[in-house]
Formats: C-alpha cells, structure tokens, sequence
C-alpha cells in the first residue's frame, strides 16, 4: 500500500517554517544570500521534510486496510537520509508506503517509508517512521 503526493515548496513556507523553529541562517530567509551561496532560492531547513512529506504518509498511515488502533498508538521513531537541499520553487514528489507489521511481546510494532523526489527526479529525502501500538 503506498500513497503519493506533490508539494510545491513556497518560498514564504520556507520563510514562515524557518521562523518557527528559531533558524535564523540567511539562506533560509534571504534570496540574494542563498543565490550568493549558490542556491536558486530560499533553502528549506532539513526538517521541512516533515511538511512535505506529511501529505503522503498521513493517508499510508490512516489507511484503515493497515488497521492501526489510534486510541493505542505512540510514534516510536522517525529517521531522515537527506540527499540534496530543498529550495523554494521546488516540486516535491514524496512517495509514503507500509513497509511491515511486526509483534513484539505485547507490543505492535508499525513500520513506514517514504521517498521523495524534485522535479528532476532527484531523489532529496528518505524517511523511516515507526509507530508502536500498545
């Protein structure tokens, strides 16, 4: 089961993402700093993953097929390989899918990954997301 979605990375997402969580590099909020470092745009910070990655893996993970008891469930682990930076102007392609179902003991043990893409087809992020249903 996989699901998949496209995001088109805003500069003022980026700028407003960056704000929240105190990132004050000039790359991240300033065009003329990030082209003079090389960038076409504004950089998203690496965590800005969550943002576009969020739109495919919340349907793999609410996919009732998969059956996951929320009234039970804590987020066990989520883990990022970054390939290449994210810049505003980007198109991001994630690709969210179920991956295993395993029982340990009396726990229920939940596993997800995810693929995400630029407009290139260059691959930017993959992720690992583990949830534990007790």
């Amino acid at each position: 089961m996989s699901h998949s979605d496209t995001y088109l990375v805003g500069r003022e997402k980026i700028r407003e993402y960056a704000a929240s969580i105190g990132e004050q590099s000039p790359i991240c909020n300033d065009v003329a700093a990030a082209r003079e470092a090389g960038y076409e745009d504004v950089v998203a910070p690496p965590m800005f993953a969550a943002v576009y990655k969020w739109r495919a893996m919340g349907p793999a993970v609410l996919d009732p097929e998969i059956g996951i008891d929320f009234s039970r469930l804590v987020h066990g682990a989520q883990d990022f390989t970054w390939h290449l930076p994210v810049v505003a102007g980007d198109e991001i392609t994630t690709e969210a899918s179920f991956v295993d179902k395993a029982k340990r003991a009396d726990i229920t043990v939940y596993t997800f990954s995810s693929r995400s893409t630029n407009q290139r087809g260059e691959l930017v992020c993959e992720g690992t997301w583990t949830n534990f249903v007790r």
